[in-house]
């Protein structure tokens, strides 16, 4: 688990940030709730999914209108003891 955390800390992609916090929580979470041992943790999956979209509109000519979509996403991580 320490060396998923370490790569995430370190890669360039601006979505590590966002994955590391979210790996993170779900480790303190396996400890606290679960009673885990965090040594013996690992990332069995990791995936996302599609989330609610909000729905926006913005002026065009004419008087028209054209629908913007703003989506979002479901992260979940699954981890398990070795």
């Amino acid at each position: 688990m320490e060396e998923a955390l370490n790569l995430l800390m370190f890669a360039p992609q601006r979505g590590a940030r966002i994955i590391r916090k979210l790996v993170s929580s779900a480790v303190a979470n396996a400890e606290e709730n679960a009673g885990l041992d965090v040594d013996t943790l690992y990332i069995k999956r990791i995936y996302a999914d599609q989330g609610p979209t909000l729905k926006r509109w913005r002026a065009r000519a004419l008087g028209r209108a054209t629908r913007i979509n703003k989506r979002t996403s479901h992260l979940t991580v699954v981890l398990d003891e070795e």
